[in-house]
C-alpha cells in the first residue's frame, strides 16, 4: 500500500494532534515509509465508549494512509487501571477482565483490516506481563523511572493528599513496558492515545530511549469537551457506550443529532471520514441556516453508520420519520421502535387490567392535561394512534393495535408524541 504523505497535515487539520514528541521527526517518518504504531485499550468495562472511538478512528486513519496498526487490549493493565482524578479504581477479577478483553477486541475488529501488507495485529499485554517476576520488573523497568518525574504527573500530584496506592502509581511503568516490548518484538515506533494519557505516552518513549537507546514517537489526541469545557462521553443515562446492548443505536444517533451548534465542525472533523471540502461545505451551510441542522444530521448518520452499520442507521431514520407521522410504524422492528419511544418518554400499562381509552392514554402520557382537553383534541382532529387520526372520542385500542405486540404510539399534532408500553 502506498504511503499518504499528507497524513499528518490531515490529522492536524482535524484537530487530532493535541501533543506530540518531535513533530518534524514524526512528519518525516509518516510521510516517507510505513510506520508500525500501536494504541491501547484497557478493558475496564464490557464496552468501549465515545472517548475510545477517537482512538479507534485515528488508528483507522493511519492504516488507510499506509501504516501498520498493533492494537493492544490490556489484559494486564485492565486489572489495575490508570489512576483517576479521585478515588481508587475497583479492581475487577481476572475472569471478568478476560471476558471484557474478548468483548473489546470484537468491538475494535470491524474498524481495521486484518489482511494485506499493512494488516492489523491484536495483542494482549497479559502475554508478556503474567510471567514477569517482581525482581525482573524492578531491575529491568523500574530502574528507568525517576520517582520525582512520576510524582510530577498531574493525576498523581492531584491524588497525593487524598492518597494513591502503589498499584495505581505504578501503572505508568506497565504501559511504558508495553511500548518497549512492542518496539523490541515488532519494531513498533509510534504510540498514540488520549491527551489524558500523555504522561504514559512520554513514559514509554523515554523508557525505549533509556533501555535501548532508540528514538520512537508519540502523539496525543485532544479530550472531547462540550462548549462549556465539560467532558463529552456522558449522558443522563450514563456513558456513551458503543455496545448496542448498553446504549441503543437510536439513542446513539440522537446524541449526535443534538450536539451543540458550536461543536458541529469540530466533531465532523474528528469522528467522520468526510473530506475537507465536504466538511467545510457542511460548516458553511450550518452557519447560514443552523435551524436545518445539516451538520448534526450528517454527523449522526456518518458516525452511527461507522459504529452500528448502514442498515441500522436507515432503520433509525425510518423510525424518526414514522414517529413524526412521515412513515409506516408497522414496518419498524420492535427493538428500534422501543428504543425510540424510550428516548422520547414512555408510559407503562398492564395488559391484565385492560387497555385504557385513547382519552385516558393522552392524559397518562402527558399529551393532554385533562380528559376534557383530550376529548377536545380528538374532536378537533389532532390526536393520532399509531399515526392514524383518532375520530371517535370513546376509542379504545385493541390487541391488534399493539406494534410488535407491545407498543402504542400516541401523537398530538405534528411534533408531540409518546409511547405506551403494554406489559
Amino acid at each position: 500500500m502506498s504511503i499518504d504523505p499528507t497524513l499528518l497535515d490531515d490529522l492536524e487539520w482535524r484537530g487530532l494532534v493535541a501533543h506530540s514528541t518531535d513533530l518534524d521527526a514524526l512528519r518525516e517518518a509518516l510521510s516517507t515509509r510505513s510506520v508500525r504504531y500501536y494504541v491501547g485499550f484497557d478493558p475496564t468495562a464490557p464496552s468501549l465508549h465515545l472517548g475510545n472511538l477517537v482512538q479507534i478512528l485515528t488508528a483507522r486513519r493511519l492504516q488507510l494512509a499506509g501504516h501498520t496498526p498493533f492494537v493492544l487490549v490490556g489484559g494486564a493493565t485492565g486489572m489495575i487501571g490508570d489512576p483517576r482524578d479521585s478515588g481508587e479504581r475497583t479492581l475487577n477479577s481476572a475472569d471478568t477482565v478476560r471476558e471484557w478483553v474478548q468483548l473489546v477486541r470484537r468491538q475494535i475488529e470491524p474498524f481495521l483490516s486484518f489482511e494485506g501488507e499493512n494488516a492489523a495485529t491484536m495483542v494482549d499485554n497479559y502475554d508478556w506481563t503474567a510471567e514477569l517476576s517482581t525482581i525482573d520488573f524492578l531491575r529491568d523497568i523500574g530502574k528507568h523511572f525517576p520517582v520525582n518525574r512520576m510524582l510530577a504527573r498531574d493525576v498523581v500530584r492531584s491524588r497525593l493528599e487524598a492518597g494513591i496506592s502503589y498499584t495505581e502509581f505504578s501503572y505508568v511503568l506497565l504501559q511504558s513496558m508495553d511500548f518497549l516490548n512492542l518496539h523490541r518484538e515488532h519494531d513498533v515506533e509510534l504510540q498514540f492515545g488520549g491527551s489524558d494519557q500523555w504522561g504514559n505516552l512520554t513514559g514509554g518513549v523515554e523508557l525505549v530511549r533509556r533501555a535501548d537507546g532508540d528514538r520512537v514517537h508519540a502523539f496525543a489526541t485532544p479530550l472531547i469537551t462540550k462548549s462549556d469545557g465539560t467532558k463529552y462521553g456522558k449522558t443522563e443515562g450514563g456513558a456513551l457506550w458503543l455496545d448496542p446492548e448498553m446504549m441503543s443505536p437510536y439513542s446513539f444517533f440522537q446524541f449526535w443529532l443534538n450536539v451543540e451548534d458550536e461543536k458541529v465542525g469540530e466533531l465532523l472533523r474528528i469522528f467522520t471520514f468526510l473530506g475537507r471540502d465536504e466538511i467545510e461545505a457542511l460548516e458553511a451551510e450550518h452557519a447560514e441556516k443552523p435551524f436545518l441542522r445539516a451538520g448534526q444530521r450528517a454527523l449522526a448518520e456518518h458516525v452511527t453508520t461507522l459504529v452500528h452499520g448502514a442498515e441500522e442507521t436507515e432503520r433509525i431514520k425510518a423510525a424518526s420519520a414514522a414517529l413524526f407521522g412521515g412513515g409506516d410504524l408497522t414496518g419498524l422492528g420492535a427493538d428500534t421502535l422501543g428504543a425510540a419511544l424510550r428516548e422520547a418518554g414512555t408510559t407503562t400499562v398492564e395488559r391484565a387490567a385492560g387497555l385504557p381509552s385513547v382519552v385516558d392514554l393522552l392524559v397518562e402520557t402527558g399529551l393532554a392535561a385533562s380528559r376534557g382537553e383530550a376529548r377536545r383534541t380528538i374532536g378537533e382532529g389532532g390526536a393520532y394512534l399509531n399515526n392514524v387520526r383518532v375520530e371517535d372520542v370513546d376509542a379504545v385500542p385493541g390487541e391488534a393495535d399493539l406494534l410488535g405486540g407491545t407498543w402504542l404510539v400516541l401523537r398530538r399534532g405534528k411534533k408531540r408524541f409518546a409511547g405506551v408500553e403494554v406489559r
